[in-house]
């Protein structure tokens, strides 16, 4: 979920991608658990949060069968930090922007989201994931959006990811409306998931 009109550096290039939506899978829980002990493993106490966003987070929300992450670090513009230990570990760094990184694996079912702790980018990942989690209306709304673009052509998935924007921009207004002052609360709340 990118802020509109960014610099975006795709390490390796555009890539052309099927986008393919399948039911939500219980078991995507499972496999997040597994990515954050091996992220943990890698990092240690660098890795502030570490939070299952995206659709295979959501109970019930169809989704690419991809399981993105959140990892909060103190700074994500300071990559010696982090980037080799996670390099290491099996990820590979894909898109460099300011103030998010994004690494994964090689099979390219893991997406892994780098950002500051307490910053814009953690907030919006985890408030558009709470607000579907509990708004079936907007939960279907935005499955049913991923639906028909999953049916064109995408020379590249950040393309198939800037053509949701205008449904992620309209849910995410009205969440922040909704929480008013709740931005506070939700950044400081542990990372659960």
């Amino acid at each position: 979920m990118r802020p509109p009109h960014h610099d975006v550096e795709l390490v390796g290039g555009r890539e052309k991608r099927d986008i393919i939506i399948v039911d939500h899978d219980p078991t995507w829980t499972d496999r997040f658990d597994i990515e954050r002990t091996r992220i943990l493993n890698a990092l240690g106490d660098l890795a502030l949060r570490i939070d299952h966003i995206g659709s295979t987070s959501v109970p019930g929300l169809a989704a690419k069968p991809i399981i993105d992450i959140d990892l909060s670090v103190a700074d994500p513009e300071d990559e010696p930090a982090f980037l080799p230990d996670l390099e290491e570990a099996g990820y590979a760094l894909r898109v460099r922007e300011a103030g998010h990184r994004m690494l994964r694996t090689p099979e390219l079912d893991v997406h892994l989201h780098v950002c500051a702790v307490g910053s814009d980018w953690e907030w919006r990942h985890l408030v558009f994931r709470d607000w579907l989690r509990t708004h079936p209306a907007d939960r279907q709304r935005y499955e049913d959006v991923k639906r028909a673009l999953s049916d064109r052509e995408w020379d590249d998935m950040n393309d198939y990811a800037d053509a949701k924007t205008e449904v992620i921009v309209d849910i995410m207004r009205r969440a922040g409306s909704a929480l008013g002052q709740g931005r506070r609360s939700i950044a400081e709340r542990p990372a659960a998931e």
